[in-house]
């Protein structure tokens, strides 16, 4: 039986990741600092299941390493600070911690004596530098050069704290499998991404009001949590993926930003609010599709969940668990 190590664990995917793998049967220990995540009741559900242990604990206290064996088959690492807002808000911290975190999730996987494979979760936002310099295509690929953006930009620190991991692990002799998730999205993904702010907006507007929307003409390709867990657990399972880098995402359908406010206003039943353009965000790329040909060929694994039904299933968790304050929401 596999033993699996999921540091932050306690976030959007990472939990996700905890529930797939325990309900194989797998033994999950799930480590977090809760900085961010919440110990909500979906937390607490798996917390309960069979197999699944929970650390509450920060991965830079160095007290932390005697709380963690030395026997994990797999590390997951999705530890990081993010989201755009905490991004602008200290972009220092976010270069600086990142990094750290990352030096101590590979120091950890080094520990472990028959690790098969150190998974660790790097973002889109890699390519960010090569769509403003270079002629990238889009789907993009993951071959294409890296090229940065301005180095004052603070949205820049998120970017470069990913790519630095990347690095650490191209260079950290470990069994490693590289991830770029591409907007992924679901339930219990906090109130910090467009999607959760579209529908808290919605959710406290009267009869008739406008849904202000930023970056309208902006194009994303969304991927539903579930297939983006399935596609994460195949990669880190599958031994042609060791030492590989590849996307994950669903490059079936791009859509605007004002797409997806028109999906939420249908599903919602909240038809009678008329959507207003705002200025674009700043630093947010106009197009994000990944090129999924390296990913499917190798695991075989599309993506299930229509964006429709991904979004009617994300608005109805937020409405049942967070809009009507019963729950407490990630930041």
């Amino acid at each position: 039986m596999a033993k699996t190590l999921i540091i932050g664990g306690g976030g959007f995917i990472g939990a996700q990741v905890a529930r797939a793998l325990a309900v194989r049967g797998d033994s999950v220990d799930i480590l977090d600092d809760f900085s961010r995540a919440v110990r909500d009741p979906f937390l607490h559900e798996i917390e309960n299941m069979k197999g699944v242990g929970l650390i509450d604990a920060d991965i830079l206290d160095p007290a932390t390493s005697t709380l963690l064996g030395s026997d994990y088959t797999f590390i997951y690492q999705f530890a990081a600070i993010v989201g755009v807002r905490h991004v602008l808000e200290r972009p220092y911290e976010v270069l600086h911690k990142n990094v750290l975190i990352q030096a101590k999730a590979i120091e950890l996987a080094k520990q472990q004596k028959k690790l098969d494979r150190f998974i660790f979760a790097s973002t889109s936002e890699v390519y960010s530098g090569s769509l403003k310099h270079t002629s990238m295509p889009i789907p993009t690929p993951e071959y294409v050069p890296i090229a940065l953006t301005d180095l004052e930009s603070p949205r820049t620190s998120y970017m470069l704290s990913k790519i630095y991991g990347e690095a650490m692990c191209l260079q950290s002799d470990l069994p490693f499998t590289v991830v770029r998730p591409h907007n992924v999205y679901g339930p219990r993904m906090g109130l910090v991404h467009v999607l959760p702010e579209l529908i808290k907006k919605v959710s406290i507007l009267p009869r008739m009001g406008q849904l202000e929307v930023a970056s309208i003409d902006h194009c994303r390709a969304f991927c539903f949590i579930d297939d983006a867990v399935e596609i994460f657990r195949r990669l880190a399972c599958h031994p042609k993926a060791a030492g590989g880098t590849f996307n994950l995402g669903n490059q079936e359908k791009e859509v605007t930003i004002g797409e997806v406010a028109r999906i939420v206003l249908k599903v919602s039943g909240r038809m009678d609010l008329e959507i207003v353009p705002l200025p674009e965000t700043q630093g947010s790329p106009f197009r994000r599709c990944p090129d999924m040909t390296k990913t499917i060929n190798l695991i075989g694994c599309l993506p299930l969940v229509s964006l429709e039904e991904g979004i009617q299933r994300t608005y109805k968790w937020y409405a049942d668990n967070i809009l009507s304050n019963k729950e407490v929401s990630a930041i």
